[in-house]
């Protein structure tokens, strides 16, 4: 990291897909009241994951990252966080149990509010309005009101960020996350489906292994990693000025660290070497990671690599895919060479939703499950050729019941989408 590097110093580099806040000083005021409040995370807790992250990096663990595409205001409430903490507890027991390798879990929740797009308009038959880029910074509602950047949203999204990771902590390590519970993670509107079926199956298996375990005298009292886990939070680093403010110095180690969430990334839209995202995520000591696209050359992955990652530090950078399932079997393995090549110690994770989005013939965006689960196999596929590490998976996702994606366990049609399509 250059010497000159100070949590502020993005601020001398080109910014794109920050908003135009309209009141500055209001702005520098939130930014200011932010800088004062208490960290969200623990520099240790970073620590820690980075060392577990260390661990996916060497092929000895595997990596789920998963939450919503986007955290509302208007959907807060235990039950939803709840849920997802489930459902994304299922996800990892099964593939702890498949795989036979430890899982580290980390949730896109508790600051996942922002969110880059396409274009910075939107228009409604002869109106026109600055497009939604997530509940920190404008609303939803198509009204030229709302749609106005409003700083004072961030103060809004950290008082939730907050009780999201006050709950979160007391699931993982209060009793929820108790294995001898397994069953009771499985979701009421698909157990009757058979993925729901194949989940009472396995839980079956596990609750016998549990009581063989209890039998030869392992239990949650000798053995308390079966009553709790380790969770970590997670977020894109999207509104660098929220970051700045929440970025602070580890008293025992001197160093920066971004205490809004454990783990942050860089976007597809805003990974550029010399621009203010990669300035500042260079800077600050958590794990960090970065997607990458169709868009991004070999050459380039290995500078933002030594860039990012200058010590070349395990645990430090995951690099998540994100081509779509047509094109991850001839975009991914070039990079994967380049990175191999040149000897950097990273984490492949895949992000198999944001590149098979495609608009359903009634006009709502939808992602097919056959797509989702074609880029994982041949994300897969392309580490097994290679001889590479396939190190997590990146999904967005709910634990709540909604139709939002074709197919799947209930087998969504394009006819029932709107049934409960509730995302932001």
């Amino acid at each position: 990291m250059s010497d000159t590097w100070t949590p502020q110093s993005w601020r001398e580099k080109p910014a794109k897909h920050i908003p135009d806040y309209p009141d500055a000083e209001k702005l520098a005021d939130v930014e200011k009241t932010l800088a004062g409040y208490p960290p969200l995370v623990f520099a240790g807790e970073a620590r820690q994951l980075k060392a577990d992250l260390a661990e996916v990096a060497e092929g000895r663990a595997f990596l789920l990252q998963g939450g919503d595409c986007a955290e509302s205001f208007a959907e807060f409430h235990p039950d939803n966080i709840r849920d997802t903490f489930r459902v994304l507890l299922q996800m990892a027991v099964v593939l702890t149990f498949a795989a036979g390798s430890p899982v580290v879990k980390v949730g896109r929740i508790a600051g996942q509010f922002a969110k880059p797009r396409s274009a910075p308009t939107e228009t409604q038959g002869d109106v026109t309005l600055p497009s939604y880029f997530g509940d920190n910074i404008n609303g939803i509602e198509f009204v030229a009101a709302q749609r106005v950047p409003d700083a004072e949203r961030q103060l809004r999204a950290y008082s939730q960020a907050a009780s999201t990771l006050n709950l979160l902590r007391a699931f993982a390590q209060g009793g929820y996350a108790d294995l001898n519970f397994v069953h009771r993670w499985n979701m009421g509107f698909v157990a009757d489906s058979p993925e729901g079926h194949r989940y009472e199956e396995l839980a079956t298996r596990i609750s016998e292994t549990l009581e063989f375990m209890k039998a030869c005298g392992i239990d949650a009292t000798s053995s308390p990693q079966l009553q709790a886990t380790d969770f970590y939070t997670s977020h894109e680093a999207l509104l660098l000025g929220y970051e700045q403010a929440m970025t602070r110095i580890d008293s025992t180690t001197g160093d920066w660290y971004d205490t809004s969430a454990h783990m942050l990334w860089i976007g597809d839209r805003t990974r550029h070497p010399d621009a203010a995202h990669v300035e500042f995520m260079k800077g600050i000591k958590n794990p960090i990671a970065m997607k990458c696209g169709p868009s991004l050359e070999p050459d380039e992955l290995v500078r933002l690599c030594d860039v990012l990652n200058p010590d070349n530090e395990p645990g430090r950078l995951t690099l998540i895919a994100r081509f779509g399932a047509e094109k991850v079997g001839d975009g991914l393995p070039p990079l994967i060479r380049a990175v191999e090549r040149e000897g950097k110690k990273v984490i492949w994770s895949c992000d198999p939703m944001h590149g098979n989005t495609i608009k359903a013939t009634n006009g709502y965006k939808t992602r097919p499950v056959d797509r989702i689960l074609k880029e994982v196999q041949d994300f897969m596929a392309v580490h097994r050729a290679e001889g590479t590490h396939a190190g997590g998976v990146h999904f967005e996702m709910t634990g709540s019941d909604v139709t939002e994606c074709l197919g799947g366990a209930i087998e969504v049609t394009e006819e029932s989408l709107s049934d409960r399509y509730h995302t932001h």
